[in-house]
């Protein structure tokens, strides 16, 4: 009786469920902001620009991150929802959400010490791909596809993946 505990917090991750959630949401997320990054890079740029973590001079730097960063996301994401090299993909989109969200809580400070306003009652386009948000709202989504993001990282799971099916041709027995 004492094992019933155990075993229902084991279960999700024996029967696979945590990692395969985590892989397509966090995966799926990551591709569907990447796509309006993509096909908008100036209005991406603008944004990125009003953090203020990047030097203005030279502007290549500005500029290649606006082109690059979506179609990094683009692939990590792609690579988390089909499952092949997850490990990188996962270290990855997990490093990407850790930076991002401090950044975004860095500027939100920003905002508050200037303005006078109540913390979670800031709003702004934080450039993530999805529009104006509320940035308590905002940290709390980044802080959930952060978790995920982990899971995935530590995760042993492979099921429903690639890089399964790939090791399934090598060792048929």
């Amino acid at each position: 009786m004492s094992d019933t505990p155990a075993l229902a917090i084991k279960r999700p991750f024996e029967t696979h469920v945590a990692m395969i959630l985590a892989r397509l949401i966090v995966g799926g997320v990551f591709v569907w902001l990447s796509i309006g990054k993509i096909q908008q890079p100036a209005t991406f740029l603008k944004l990125i620009r009003e953090y203020q973590l990047l030097p203005e001079q030279p502007a290549y730097a500005m500029n290649l991150t606006a082109i690059i960063l979506p179609w990094v996301e683009l692939l990590c994401g792609l690579l988390m929802v089909f499952g092949y090299w997850l490990r990188g993909a996962s270290l990855m989109i997990f490093g990407l959400l850790v930076f991002f969200t401090g950044a975004v809580a860095y500027r939100a400070i920003g905002i508050y010490n200037d303005g006078g306003i109540a913390f979670c009652d800031i709003k702004f386009d934080c450039g993530c791909g999805g529009g104006e948000i509320p940035i308590c709202d905002k940290l709390r989504e980044n802080t959930a596809l952060t978790g995920l993001a982990f899971i995935a990282l530590v995760s042993n799971s492979r099921w429903l993946s690639i890089e399964a099916l790939k090791a399934k041709r090598r060792d048929p027995a």
